[in-house]
């Protein structure tokens, strides 16, 4: 920056640096401000803040909103601001030593009300009869009484604001905070600058920065409030989507990736031999992840497809394109029975062509693994199908072109890293059946490009499900016992391995040793749980897929990563302690073969979110319907889990609530992004700066 600070610059360039040095200002600590000593300061500092910027940005978390409404509107337990004359003597009482509870009869129009405030003794001297008070607080419809949380003499004025409510600590003061901000934007408010150009505040009829900075804290209606919170929400979002675009087109102009070359007439003659039609999606995402992969640089992309809707075949597809054009294709899965079985199935899929799958596992040991290993690295193998054992130092590839992932959150990110390194910049495709809502998706997930199969493929049984309260338990064993008898299987999942005193819910062992004994001498019951070592849950797992098993009592642990077409029974237990996310992750274990498969979730919530999941759940069958209800009820945060670094967390924006100005936040960004104005333009140089600032660009970049 320095460097660029001290060329010979035109009248404008200097200015818009000029601007740069007023901006510095709000950097500068709170004592700038007149009005705010060491000791103000340092109890700011407890809070986080030390600059005059972050004073500003600390937003109100509500509003006091003194709007008077008629008692007739108000709901029961709704907050309130009444106006009215003093009817009675007030009366104090005092109990638990120094608590007290001053009650007096308030004249409000038409009603005569009660007002309660408690220790608040001093009030009795203050109010006499037929004073005109107001009064804040929360409306009892039955006992026709306020709880008052605050009191003022005298009327509301006629011009009434909505007043900020901050968080504060220690010695600070809500009052206080209102007295700084006002001094800040007094004093500094001149120094905020805009970073949208004026011609995308006019496309938008956007208020300006220092408008919305200042109408977030005072606003003078619940209008200004509404547009101030627009603009602010706008401009965060295009921010934060700028330098996701940025930082991809950076990335991808500088990684040399591969562009496969192959013969299109080849792969057409390999998807009409297909035993199946594919799906107007599955077509359309092969079109996306074919163009990327012939494109000089490197594909990332991240492909979307709830339980059922082909991915595999999708992955198939692309890793022939790999070898026709002279490259390895590589696909690492979290388990081993899904590793045989999607060995299993790439190996039908190509057995009318002359590529060679192999799998190589933990558990493919001596003479075979150092024969597919030497395979490997002369590239007489064309696709090997995996699991972590692929990352290992031993195993090395000719030539590397096409990596997959399947259920990529199993894997680290360094474990995904490793396996990409195998190559020279190897394109990369990463497949889940987590169906996630869109707006989490471009957050989330936004360096990357997604795929969606948003399409089921046609004649597949949809699983029917229903929902059940416990005292109905011995009539789903005894369902399960039908299904059983003619050749099927079941699962049975419990939200806990072992008894909890925190919660009362059914455990995997105590349902095992209850399902063990209800059918003993009849079928076999299984087990599995996360405490299993790898070689246990795999035995167990393989057990049941070859049917030795006809009930395998389990934790969540088998959500992701098997597949036995023979099970169509899925009974989930304490079914209200599970996301719908999750919910119908297991649901997709059953419904996998010909036959007419369920999903039975026994639960008695208590809450009504829990009974909505439930209600949903029998709705609907649509994995992307039900993850964005999922986010509606639990919001992005617990969608992900608590663990989940890849949500950024906005200070305005709501990605449920503002997913529309997300929507277009997203669009505008790649467009300034991919034009020529963009990166010259004086108009757009706030918005080049922050990239600058943010690490997405280098100094040269702003030039």
């Amino acid at each position: 920056m320095k460097r660029n600070c001290t060329r010979r610059f035109s009248r404008k360039r200097r200015s818009a640096f000029q601007l740069i040095a007023v901006n510095r200002e709000l950097q500068q600590p709170v004592t700038a401000i007149k009005g705010i000593g060491e000791e103000t300061s340092e109890a700011l500092r407890e809070m986080g803040i030390t600059t005059i910027e972050e004073l500003l940005m600390h937003i109100p978390y509500r509003y006091e909103d003194y709007e008077v409404k008629d008692l007739a509107e108000v709901k029961h337990d709704e907050k309130v601001t009444v106006e009215g004359k003093v009817y009675s003597e007030p009366s104090l009482t005092y109990y638990a030593k120094k608590k007290s509870r001053l009650t007096f009869r308030l004249l409000v129009g038409r009603y005569l009300i009660t007002v309660v405030c408690f220790n608040r003794p001093y009030l009795k001297q203050k109010l006499s009869m037929n004073d005109t008070v107001t009064v804040i607080g929360k409306w009892d419809r039955r006992r026709q009484a306020i709880t008052a949380n605050e009191l003022k003499l005298g009327p509301l004025p006629q011009k009434r604001e909505l007043e900020p409510v901050y968080s504060v600590r220690g010695s600070v003061t809500v009052k206080g905070m209102r007295r700084f901000i006002q001094l800040a934007l007094a004093q500094y408010g001149e120094a905020i600058i805009d970073p949208l150009p004026l011609s995308m505040r006019r496309t938008y009829r956007l208020i300006s920065k220092q408008e919305a900075i200042r109408a977030i804290h005072f606003p003078r209606s619940h209008e200004e409030l509404k547009q101030a919170r627009r603009r602010l929400v706008y401009e965060e979002f295009l921010l934060f989507q700028l330098k996701i675009h940025a930082l991809r087109k950076v990335q991808r102009e500088h990684s040399k990736g591969i562009a496969h070359s192959f013969a299109p007439e080849k792969l057409h003659d390999f998807i009409a031999r297909l035993p199946f039609s594919l799906t107007k999606a599955q077509q359309r995402v092969v079109r996306e992840i074919l163009t990327d992969m012939q494109s000089p640089y490197r594909m990332n992309r991240l492909l979307q497809g709830d339980v059922g809707s082909g991915k595999t075949v999708v992955a198939a597809i692309v890793l022939y394109a790999a070898v026709l054009s002279g490259y390895q294709g590589a696909l690492m899965v979290p388990t081993e029975i899904l590793a045989e079985q999607h060995a299993q199935s790439l190996q039908a899929l190509f057995a009318s062509t002359d590529v060679t799958v192999a799998l190589l596992t933990s558990s493919v040991k001596g003479k075979k693994r150092k024969e597919i290993l030497e395979q490997l690295a002369c590239g007489t193998i064309d696709i090997v199908v995996g699991t972590h054992a692929l990352i290992q130092e031993e195993v090395n590839f000719q030539k590397l072109g096409l990596v997959i992932t399947d259920e990529q959150h199993r894997f680290g990110v360094e474990q995904r890293r490793i396996l990409r390194e195998k190559g020279q910049a190897p394109d990369v495709l990463m497949m889940t059946a987590t169906p996630i809502p869109r707006t989490l998706a471009i957050t989330a997930f936004g360096e990357m490009d997604v795929s969606v199969i948003d399409e089921m493929p046609a004649g597949r049984k949809k699983v029917q499900t229903y929902w059940v309260k416990h005292h109905m338990f011995e009539r789903v064993l005894d369902f399960m016992e039908k299904e059983i008898q003619k050749g099927r299987q079941a699962y049975v999942i419990c939200p806990l391995i072992e008894e909890s005193e925190k919660l009362d819910v059914q455990n995997a062992i105590d349902v095992h040793s209850m399902l063990t004994h209800y059918y003993r001498g009849k079928y076999n019951i299984g087990l599995m749980h996360g405490r299993l070592s790898s070689e246990e849950k795999e035995e167990v797992m393989k057990a049941f897929s070859e049917n030795r098993v006809q009930v395998l009592v389990s934790t969540t642990v088998v959500e992701v990563g098997v597949n036995v077409p023979n099970a169509t029974v899925m009974v989930i237990y304490d079914a209200e302690r599970f996301g719908l996310a999750q919910l119908h992750q297991l649901r997709g274990r059953v419904g996998r073969g010909d036959e007419q498969s369920y999903c039975i979730l026994i639960a008695d919530p208590k809450s009504e979110t829990g009974k909505e999941r439930m209600r949903i759940m029998t709705e609907t069958t649509d994995g992307f319907v039900l993850s964005e209800k999922d986010l509606q009820l639990r919001g992005p945060g617990d969608f992900f889990g608590t663990k989940q670094s890849g949500m950024p967390e906005f200070k305005f924006g709501d990605v449920v609530h503002d997913y529309r100005i997300l929507e277009v936040a997203r669009n505008d960004a790649a467009k300034l992004v991919q034009s020529t104005a963009f990166w010259r333009d004086e108009s757009y140089q706030w918005l080049r700066l922050y990239l600058h600032e943010s690490g997405v660009l280098d100094g040269e970049k702003l030039d």
